[in-house]
């Protein structure tokens, strides 16, 4: 497909599509929630726009991507923040080579062009009247308007969206109009210990397996004793004690605990393990 598209009169050019690398391993469950979500069942019903929430790390855009691959889909991410505009989540006008125009669609109007999945990460971190530019995409109507172009800009019928949701006190409050569109909730959890094996051994496919079983004994007690480590905190103390461990020819236990006090807060790190 062209990267361009015209609209009212008006060219829009398109973003590029995400490259996803990371595997999502396990959790079938929640795999089958989110493709329920998404399904279309005959000509009158559309698909659902669900909220993925959980802690930090977790997984959520991993599992977004993977049901999104599996429906041989490109993939867009879209950053939100407290700084978030409607025109960042729209079409953005921009000064060309040639000094004129330039009006440039956001990874969102991309992905609803194109017919592609669109995942808006920490949804809850944007405001309300960023989420309002949005609410007739999500309900029904399925459009957005872009004052700065002046045009509506339909979904293509295979477009998807979701809004991954971290649980943590730094997000705003979702107005109910909004909350009530992006249904259903789905909670994605930290996996279970043979997942959180399977995800290391797939992302650190090299690494020897007692470092592996280091990282997960560490992460499962993380998880008994309430504390926010996740698989991503694991991912990253196994790569960089391999790391270590090749660069200083120690052992798997010395690059693990050498990780662990550089990666994670030394002092809880200690404590916990």
């Amino acid at each position: 497909m062209s990267n361009t598209i015209e609209i009212g009169g008006i060219t829009i050019h398109l973003c590029e599509p995400s490259t996803v690398t990371q595997e999502f391993v396990g959790q079938n469950e929640i795999v089958k929630q989110l493709n329920a979500a998404w399904l279309v069942i005959d000509d009158k019903d559309a698909p659902m726009n669900p909220r993925l929430i959980g802690k930090p790390g977790v997984g959520k855009t991993t599992l977004a991507c993977h049901v999104g691959l599996q429906m041989k889909r490109d993939l867009y991410i879209q950053q939100a923040t407290m700084d978030t505009r409607p025109e960042d989540l729209i079409v953005t006008p921009v000064i060309s080579e040639d000094q004129k125009i330039k009006y440039v669609a956001s990874p969102l109007v991309s992905a609803m062009i194109t017919g592609s999945v669109l995942i808006l990460d920490e949804g809850n971190r944007m405001s309300e009247k960023a989420w309002a530019s949005l609410a007739p995409l999500l309900d029904h109507r399925r459009y957005v308007e872009s004052i700065v172009a002046g045009i509506k800009i339909n979904a293509h019928k295979d477009f998807r969206f979701c809004t991954t949701m971290n649980e943590d006190s730094s997000t705003y409050e979702i107005p109910e109009y909004i909350y009530s569109r992006i249904q259903p909730g789905i909670h994605v959890d930290y996996p279970q210990k043979d997942e959180e094996r399977a995800i290391l051994v797939e992302n650190l496919p090299s690494a020897p397996s007692e470092l592996i079983e280091y990282v997960v004994d560490f992460l499962q007690v993380s998880h008994q004793i309430g504390e926010n480590h996740s698989i991503r905190d694991g991912i990253n103390v196994a790569r960089y004690a391999f790391k270590l461990m090749k660069t200083n020819d120690i052992t798997s236990a010395e690059g693990f605990q050498k990780s662990l006090e550089l990666i994670v807060n030394e002092g809880k790190a200690k404590e916990e393990f």
